[in-house]
């Protein structure tokens, strides 16, 4: 029996300003309402769990599985809490051991010598328990990371491998994409739902009008994906049952409303080829046209949209006018509600409209801010369609 057979204290992290969301997904998976740290969400569970929160959380950074929590406030008891770790239970004698580091508040904040440090106490510990002189490390790569808040430090494996926004259907990045727990995060934060009409007008690579279908489907994000904790040498097999539980789960037989535009004709030829990767090809519309000419005979829909920043277009005049012509056009439908992802403090200016409701997000680092527009909802059900 190992390490991995035996309860297991799971750590689900997310970006800043979506931990909300991804209480409420770890919530519906049935983990009950798990507190928020720093960004991170604890709890009890099994290596099944571990492979259902990678498998089914859609707004998650990753999942990890914490194995030591002590006090350090000198390098030599960073070294002793570390060793006292039983690694002979968790590692193969040739594992590729690679260690990051955090430090918040905390007497140790020099990075590398606090990885310098955890790598050395895990070798000596290895090589020890094995009779060796050093580790080939010729293995499968175990990733730790040890964190360091005021002085406490936490070791954690992570189990997910690549980061759970690479779910592995964009190949080929856009200017300027949006990460896919983020688009997945304002999606179920939105007023969105299968059977309501979704437009995203400057769609880019494709990644909000897929992951809406992913989740109108109830397609698991990692259904067609690796993780790490496939190849711990001594963990229990799970991966296949949650597989099933995904491919159980998920809906085809469906008719959706979602649509994507693009002016630039190869990002609409790259939204189809992810969209096809993704199992959703015939789920979802691209078209390459002009946000101006953005029409719907629909009531009620969604806009959900990352518009250029600053960055991508050449100057601030034209951005303004973008920003008018967008404004307009939102106006000239017939009650629909608006999700934008903006950097200008300008936006609502230029829009022509006051937000509802703002929050703060950080899409790959860069602080953002999520206006949001409400429509009025549907009277009733058939109220989706205009007379």
């Amino acid at each position: 029996m190992s390490i991995f057979d035996g309860e297991l204290k799971i750590s689900v992290s997310s970006a800043s300003g979506i931990e909300a969301i991804t209480k409420r997904e770890l919530k519906s998976l049935g983990y009950g309402d798990i507190p928020s740290y720093n960004g991170r969400m604890n709890f009890i569970g099994s290596m099944e769990d571990v492979a259902r929160c990678n498998m089914f959380l859609r707004t998650a950074n990753r999942v990890r599985i914490i194995l030591a929590e002590f006090k350090a406030e000198t390098f030599d008891e960073l070294f002793d809490g570390i060793y006292s770790v039983d690694f002979g239970e968790i590692l193969p004698f040739d594992a590729n051991v690679a260690v990051e580091a955090k430090s918040v508040k905390s007497k140790l904040f020099a990075l590398s010598a606090i990885q310098s440090v955890v790598k050395k106490a895990i070798v000596k510990k290895m090589t020890a328990k094995n009779g060796l002189v050093s580790l080939p490390e010729s293995g499968e790569r175990y990733s730790f990371e040890l964190s360091l808040v005021e002085d406490t430090a936490t070791l954690s494996l992570d189990t997910s491998g690549d980061g759970l926004h690479k779910r592995g259907y964009r190949q080929k990045v856009w200017i300027a994409p949006m990460r896919e727990t983020m688009a997945a995060a304002i999606i179920l934060n939105s007023f969105y739902r299968a059977d309501r009409v979704l437009i995203d007008p400057f769609c880019g690579s494709g990644t909000i009008p897929i992951e809406a279908a992913l989740i109108a489907t109830n397609t698991a994000p990692g259904i067609n994906r690796n993780f790490a904790f496939e190849k711990f040498y001594n963990a229990p097999d799970v991966l296949s049952r949650v597989r099933q539980e995904a491919e159980d789960k998920a809906v085809r037989d469906i008719s959706l409303r979602i649509y994507g535009y693009d002016i630039d004709a190869r990002a609409i030829k790259l939204s189809y080829e992810h969209a096809e990767r993704a199992g959703v090809k015939n789920l979802v519309h691209f078209e390459k046209r002009d946000m101006r000419d953005v029409t719907s005979r629909y009531a009620h829909g969604i806009i959900i949209t990352n518009p250029p920043y600053g960055e991508r277009l050449s100057g601030g005049e034209e951005l303004k006018n973008l920003y008018r012509d967008f404004g307009k056009m939102f106006r000239s439908l017939d009650e629909w509600s608006a999700y934008v992802v903006g950097t200008s403090p300008a936006f609502e200016k230029y829009f022509g409209q006051k937000a509802d409701k703002k929050r703060k997000l950080y899409n790959s680092e860069i602080e953002c801010t999520l206006y949001q527009f409400f429509g009025a909802p549907p009277k009733k059900r058939d109220d989706n369609l205009t007379e």
